[in-house]
């Protein structure tokens, strides 16, 4: 099984051929294509090559299936006797990638 490890938005994931992975929300309409080009390791049926910081000459081809929430989190903050009660949520907004292939050139 052939896998990498790409870095996205500060977060690394990782990523084989046919499936869908989550990254960080950033702005490209549904069925765009996107190269993600910093890829730190390839996995390749047991030979592993591990980049330093980035394996060169690989990138991974991918398209843009569509977008999604997280669950929401809630930020509730109290201090007691003080009459003070604070309460927010936040739901992070992830883009969903189909990995289409990944090229070694």
């Amino acid at each position: 099984m052939k896998y990498v490890i790409v870095e996205d938005g500060g977060k690394q994931y990782k990523a084989a051929e046919g499936e869908i992975i989550e990254v960080d929300l950033f702005p490209a309409e549904i069925d765009d294509q996107i190269d993600l080009e910093r890829v730190l390791l390839v996995c390749d049926d047991g030979q592993t090559t591990i980049g330093t910081p980035t394996v060169p000459g690989v990138k991974v081809q991918a398209t843009v299936v569509g977008t999604t929430k997280a669950p929401k989190v809630i930020v509730f903050k109290y201090l007691p006797k003080k009459r003070y009660r604070a309460k927010t949520g936040h739901r992070q907004q992830y883009t969903r990638l189909r990995i289409d292939k990944i090229v070694q050139e």
